[in-house]
């Protein structure tokens, strides 16, 4: 098939340090030419990739200061690909709401995976006003706050089988791995490792937004405290080595999370998981198998004197299972061909009465 990607332009394709959207396109990207399908990646000209690209600007937004309006540069991307539509057999967008409106009002087949949180009063009217275009869903789960849009499928991320793979090195801590921000609650994994008497390495990035929390309400947490080690952004060639050294990862979100990648990345180095009961959790975890889903600080505590319990080969076989970048293609292309053949299909006109 001919397919066109479009990512945001936030990071590059992949990304450089942290950036879960972009991962994502750019293991179904290299996925998909791998399978033999004729693939072009809509993205920042510095993304690297196997597939046709076509730069909508020369660098990613994060790294330009200069941009100070960075929704023309969507509308200038969802315009130049529209005049480009008649070259693809399905266009798959990875921008939220953005090519609903032009999209909408063409023929050729089109699908949109919402990547984010969805219980937002602007995006609820939003996307309630486009209640037919194909949406596809990272989890049941994030459906919720608008269950009667026209979802087509639940495709859960995955990831190159290759990318991460447990090293053998020795468990010596815990991990936090990702974004500081109040609902990744960095914070109670701190307070999740001293209770259970587990040092804690965090390895995470810190946005302009989320500086003021981290300087007020983590940072001095952390100076200061020789049992947490805050190492800060890290790529995809050390997390191999940082998350198999972890008794297992911390997760204690305060937010109805809508898939969560770094449970799949400590799931592929066969470190288990701890993570709060919170949106998509119990469909990306199986309790007791790839780790343990806890309702409170407390029983996180309790999870981490049981860790040992559980077999790391069997948390990484369960990632080949599950989460591998081969089924998140496969289960796409079913999608693509969907659209495709409802696309081919002839409209039917109703005859007037009396005609």
């Amino acid at each position: 098939m001919r397919i066109a990607q479009i990512s945001p332009l936030f990071e590059a394709v992949p990304p450089k340090l942290y950036g879960g959207t972009e991962r994502v396109v750019y293991s179904l990207t290299e996925e998909l030419v791998a399978m033999g399908h004729d693939v072009t990646l809509f993205a920042s000209g510095d993304s690297v990739t196997s597939a046709t690209l076509a730069p909508m600007r020369e660098q990613a937004l994060r790294l330009d200061p200069t941009v100070k309006d960075w929704v023309a540069t969507y509308y200038r991307m969802v315009e130049l690909i529209y005049r480009r539509k008649d070259e693809f057999d399905v266009l798959h967008f990875h921008i939220d709401y953005f090519p609903l409106s032009l999209f909408s009002r063409q023929r050729v087949p089109y699908l949109t995976t919402i990547h984010g949180r969805l219980d937002i009063p602007e995006f609820v009217e939003t996307y309630g006003t486009y209640r037919d275009a194909p949406f596809v869903s990272i989890s049941n789960s994030q459906r919720r706050p608008i269950p009667d849009l026209n979802w087509v499928r639940t495709v859960l991320h995955g990831m190159p089988a290759n990318l991460l793979t447990p090293q053998p090195v020795r468990q010596e801590y815990g991990a936090f791995l990702g974004r500081i921000s109040p609902e990744k609650g960095v914070d109670r994994a701190i307070k999740i490792a001293s209770k259970a008497g587990l040092k804690l390495k965090i390895a995470a990035k810190v946005d302009n937004a989320d500086k003021e929390y981290y300087d007020t309400l983590i940072k001095p947490l952390i100076v200061g405290n020789p049992d947490v080690e805050f190492i800060g952004e890290i790529n995809d060639a050390q997390k191999p080595e940082f998350l198999s050294g972890a008794h297992a990862l911390i997760f204690p979100i305060d937010w109805p999370e809508p898939f969560g990648l770094v449970m799949i990345e400590a799931m592929a180095c066969g470190t288990p998981v701890i993570a709060f009961n919170s949106g998509s959790v119990p469909e990306v975890m199986d309790d007791g198998v790839t780790g343990f889903i806890v309702n409170d600080i407390d029983e996180a505590v309790a999870a981490v004197g049981k860790i040992h319990t559980l077999d790391r080969a069997r948390v990484r076989a369960t990632f080949d299972r599950r989460f591998t970048a081969r089924r998140m293609a496969e289960d796409y292309v079913d999608v693509y061909e969907e659209l495709a053949e409802n696309a081919r299909r002839p409209v039917r006109h109703l005859e007037a009465v009396g005609d």
